[in-house]
């Protein structure tokens, strides 16, 4: 799936299509939110929660590298990615 129908999805089916087929990164708390980091098909898709709940509050999703800028300590690429 590419970025752009993958930003078309419904945010449920976008969180389903993560869980089947996207490569965790990394995660990391900023204020009361906890993040999750994605790679997904030469993109990334960053999930929001707020801190210690599981609801999904929403799903960023971008493409450009600087994007990246907050993980880059945290993130371990898997190689072939």
């Amino acid at each position: 799936m590419n970025f752009t129908d993958f930003k078309a999805l419904h945010q449920r089916r976008q969180a389903e299509h993560l869980a089947r087929h996207g490569t965790r990164l990394a995660e990391r708390q900023e204020d009361s939110f906890d993040l999750t980091l994605y790679a997904v098909a030469g993109f990334y898709a960053e999930i929001w929660r707020s801190r210690g709940e599981e609801h999904i509050l929403f799903i960023h999703v971008f493409q450009k590298p600087a994007g990246l800028g907050d993980y880059l300590r945290l993130v371990q690429l898997p190689s072939g990615l």
